[in-house]
This record gives C-alpha cells, sequence and structure tokens, in this order.
C-alpha cells in the first residue's frame, strides 16, 4: 500500500492556540455587544458575561465528550451557554453563528506554525492530497484562518463537526473525510495534537498513520489511551516521516499482471455481517404498556418511508417519530421512550460467526475492504457494532446510501466504491444476499459471491459460511498471481 492522502488537525496542528481570562473578560465586550443589537440584553457586566459564557461552554464540552455529537451554535447557546435566561430564542437563533465565531477568534490566541507553508507545499509536490479534519462548532472559523494565514487553497477537502454533526474521535469523521478525498482510509496518514481527539479517532479508522505533533497547551483532560505511530515536534519533522514511508511503499496499481487480480472486497452490512434476532419485540411491549392497539404497518408506506430514510431525504429522527405516530404516540415523552425502544431493536445485532476472524485475515492478506449499505442509521452507529465485534479498523470505504442519497442497485453506488479504493471493477467482488443489489454489482462488471442469500439471487460464487469467503476460487487465483 502506499499514501495517497494527508489529513491535517486545525487547532494545535495547523495553528497554535492560547489564552487568558484578562484576554476572555475583554473580548466579551464585543459578544455584550451583538446580543444588544439583536435586541437580547441580559443586564450584567462582561465579568459575569465571561463567567455564564465559560460555564456553558464547559458544561457543552462535557456533553459533546461523551456524545460526539456537534450541535449546532443555536443550540449550543439555548441549551447550555444562555439556558434558563428570558432570552428570544429566535433573535438568539439568528446571531448564534456570529457570536461563536466571534468566540473561536477572539477568545484565543491563534497563530499559524511558521513551517506549515513551506511542508504543505512539499506535500503538494509530493503528488498527494491534503485535507483538513477540524473539531470546531461554528462553519466559519477555520476557514477564515485558513484563508488569513494564506494556506486555504492546499486544502480539499475540509471537513468540520460543525457541518458534519459528529466530532474526532468519532471514526465516522475520518471514513467522510476519505471518502471525499476519494482515497481509501488505508492510504491516508493523520497529523493532530490530541492522542484522545485525532490519534485514537485515526487508527479507529484504519488511516495508515497517526501521528502526533507537540503542542503546548493544558486541556485539563487525560491525554491518553492510544500510541501514535510517531512524534514530532515541528512539521519539518513530519515531512520526513512522510518522505520516508513515501520510499517504502509501493503503489500496487503498478504491479498488475495482463490480468487483473482482485484487490478489493465490498460488502452489503445487515444479514451479511450481521444479523437482528427477532425473538422479542420490544415495541409491541411499549405499545401494550401505553394501551395502544398493534397494528401492521402497510407494506408500501414503509417502503416510501425507508427509501426517503435510506436516500437521507428525511433524518433518523424524522424516521422513528413518522412510526411512531403512525401507532398513534404523539406525546413528546412517550415519543422519547418510544424511540429508545426503536433503538435498542436497531441496534440487536448479532454477528455472524467468523465474520471478524475473516476480515481480519482478509486485511492481513492485503485486500482493500468496503461497505456499500442501504441504511436510515448514521455511519458511526455501525461503526460502534463493528468495533464491538472487533473489525472496526478494517475498512477502506463506507459507502451509505444515506450519505451519498442513492440506493442499491443503482450503478452509482457501487462506482463509488470502486473509485474511492481506486480499482476496477474487475479488480473487485461483492458479497451480499438480494437478488437486486447482486445484479446491480454485475451490471457494473464486478463478480459477485452470495451469502445468506435470499430465494432468486444470482452470483459467480455461493458460499454457506461466511468464512468460506477465504476459499473463494477467485480470490485464491488472486493471490497466486500476486505472488507469482
Amino acid at each position: 500500500m502506499t499514501i495517497r492522502a494527508v489529513f491535517f488537525d486545525m487547532g494545535g496542528t495547523i495553528e497554535t492556540y492560547g489564552w487568558t481570562p484578562e484576554l476572555r473578560i475583554q473580548e466579551t465586550a464585543g459578544i455584550r455587544q451583538r446580543l444588544e443589537e439583536a435586541g437580547i440584553s441580559l443586564g450584567i457586566t462582561d465579568e459575569q458575561l465571561y463567567v455564564i459564557i465559560s460555564n456553558g461552554l464547559d458544561a457543552y464540552h462535557q456533553v459533546s465528550l461523551q456524545s460526539m455529537d456537534e450541535l449546532p451554535p443555536a443550540r449550543v447557546w439555548k441549551e447550555f451557554i444562555l439556558a434558563g435566561y428570558p432570552v428570544d430564542q429566535d433573535k438568539l437563533a439568528t446571531i448564534a453563528e456570529d457570536l461563536m465565531v466571534y468566540l473561536e477568534t477572539h477568545w484565543f490566541q491563534r497563530a499559524m506554525r511558521p513551517d506549515v507553508p513551506s511542508v504543505l507545499e512539499a506535500i503538494q509536490k509530493m503528488g498527494l492530497k491534503i485535507g483538513l479534519i477540524s473539531n470546531v462548532n461554528s462553519h466559519g472559523q477555520v476557514p477564515a484562518n485558513l484563508e488569513l494565514y494564506g494556506i486555504r487553497k492546499y486544502f480539499d477537502p475540509v471537513v468540520l463537526s460543525s457541518e458534519y454533526g459528529r466530532r474526532k474521535p468519532d471514526p465516522a469523521i475520518f471514513h467522510y473525510a476519505a471518502r471525499l478525498a476519494n482515497v481509501p482510509a488505508s492510504q491516508c496518514v493523520y497529523i493532530g495534537d490530541r492522542i484522545v481527539r485525532d490519534i485514537l479517532g485515526a487508527k479507529r479508522a484504519g488511516f495508515r498513520l497517526a501521528v502526533q505533533i507537540l503542542h503546548e497547551y493544558d486541556h485539563g483532560e487525560v491525554d491518553e489511551g492510544v500510541t501514535p505511530d510517531a512524534v514530532v515536534n515541528d512539521m519539518t519533522e513530519f515531512l520526513d516521516i512522510l518522505r520516508t514511508e513515501m520510499n517504502q511503499t509501493i503503489d500496487p496499481g503498478g504491479e498488475k499482471g495482463s490480468e487483473n487480480p482482485i484487490r478489493a472486497i465490498l460488502f452489503d452490512a445487515g444479514d451479511i455481517l450481521y444479523y437482528r434476532q427477532k425473538n422479542e419485540n420490544k415495541m409491541t411491549a411499549f405499545l401494550n404498556e401505553l394501551g395502544l392497539p398493534e397494528k401492521e404497518f402497510p407494506a408500501d408506506k414503509r417502503t416510501a418511508l425507508r427509501d426517503k430514510a435510506y436516500q437521507g431525504l428525511i433524518n433518523y429522527d424524522q424516521y422513528q417519530e413518522t412510526i411512531l405516530h403512525f401507532y398513534g404516540i404523539t406525546d413528546p415523552e412517550q415519543i422519547a421512550r418510544g424511540k429508545q425502544v426503536l433503538d435498542e431493536d436497531a441496534n440487536n445485532v448479532q454477528f455472524f460467526e467468523g465474520v471478524s476472524e475473516t476480515l481480519c485475515s482478509l486485511k492481513e492478506e492485503g485486500y482493500l475492504l468496503g461497505i456499500i449499505t442501504d441504511t436510515a442509521l448514521p455511519v458511526h452507529v455501525k461503526l460502534n457494532w463493528f468495533q464491538r465485534g472487533g473489525f472496526g479498523e478494517v475498512w477502506d470505504s463506507i459507502i451509505s446510501s444515506k450519505e451519498l442519497g442513492i440506493r442499491k442497485p443503482k450503478p452509482q453506488i457501487y462506482i463509488s466504491a470502486l473509485q474511492q479504493l481506486g480499482v476496477s471493477a474487475d479488480q473487485a467482488i461483492f458479497v451480499g444476499h438480494k437478488p437486486s443489489e447482486l445484479d446491480g454489482a454485475k451490471a457494473v462488471g464486478i463478480k459477485t459471491v452470495a451469502f445468506n442469500y435470499e430465494e432468486g439471487a444470482r452470483a459467480d460464487f455461493y458460499t454457506t459460511h461466511f468464512s468460506d469467503l477465504l476459499k473463494v476460487p477467485i480470490l485464491r487465483k488472486s493471490q497466486s498471481i500476486e505472488q507469482s
């Protein structure tokens, strides 16, 4: 494998930062001015407002550490910073982004590391893609600072937790960035200053290297739990690591013979990697508890609803609420409980025997592994299952219908996986169970393997046990070609 993309953290990596209470109290006047211009007057001093904002941000920070959710600025100001204050929420929502950008730019003293521009230029000349993944609550602070430093042109993509909705160390945001860069996760390098966010997240996403750059800043948190692949003091040392790694690796695409070996294995997720036990219907029990009649959700309406959710036309909350409303549940507290019941059913997954061992073996043999899944669930939910199953770090590509807005068997969803992995259709196989998804893969020229398959499924190969994938003739043939 080779390196094809380098991703940077922003705060503490591209730039150093720090603050003092005196700086923040002084700059809080700008927050008060913006609130008053919007018609929001709290009748307190700047010192008091400084304490309120600090306590609110600390409370939000603790919640986000546990959930890894990045809430919109309007919710942070409403639910954490000014919670309990009689503030016009519409006015507050209008200026929330501006307030957050102001805090992120004025409550810190930021400065770009001096060696960053020359390092970025050198990486670009090496032919590598350059991206950025940053935890930040506003949409505007990171782009504004990249422009200020004169380095915005180097980064594509720029992935912000405020836009994606999840924070590092969630591996989902790293996979999202790799997909936008159109590069396998295992061919990406990440550099950041925080072990518990940057290094842990990159490793869980299966990035090739996770490098820590030292930054003197007391976060007041324990920063441990995983070992970086390297630790550097400055960007020049990081560049040396990249050069060494590039000199030691060979692009597998350059070694193909006239007969292309299989290089990538793509999987459907549900009923291939895992299944759900249906020996307990929690929703039935919940409806009985509420005294509501159990009724059959019409097949056509359920299909239409799933289609919307699977294509990202509605979010998962809306998907769940529609189901609950169908059963006659409208009370907010009951809806919240109903969502918990639906979550319990959704998370009741069991892995097929041999999945973890087989995937790890295929990964060790050098195959690129990808998922193509039709799902209403966010990617991070399934990645949590896979982490629990012992195979969270094996994936080079995760293609979600919810994120792409298209479902199998449309050709583009398969093509997106091939493009990210950098392989042609005849260099990949797809493992599925539905006739439609297997036919969709064959239509774009991908060989197919049927496992746990439905009646009428047509494939090039059939397996009874998941571990039989290790014996599929086309994979054995591929290995013999690569070893010859």
